[in-house]
């Protein structure tokens, strides 16, 4: 979360809208982020592009 964090908090907020999710909280956008792209736990999606940061879980094992 701490490398997630840093990054979400890089990317300059006028260009790019930042939505920080977790998704072993809020596990109703599980579907969504699957959807997008992700495979894996943390990543960011940046548009429409997934970029996936260290490797904590598989999307699977939030489920």
């Amino acid at each position: 979360v701490a490398a997630e964090r840093q990054i979400a908090d890089a990317i300059d907020p006028t260009r790019f809208d930042i939505e920080v999710v977790h998704l072993g909280e809020t596990q109703s956008r599980i579907g969504e982020a699957e959807s997008a792209g992700v495979k894996s736990v943390p990543a960011l999606v940046i548009s429409g592009q997934p970029f996936h940061i260290n490797f904590g879980a598989s999307i699977a094992k939030l489920k």
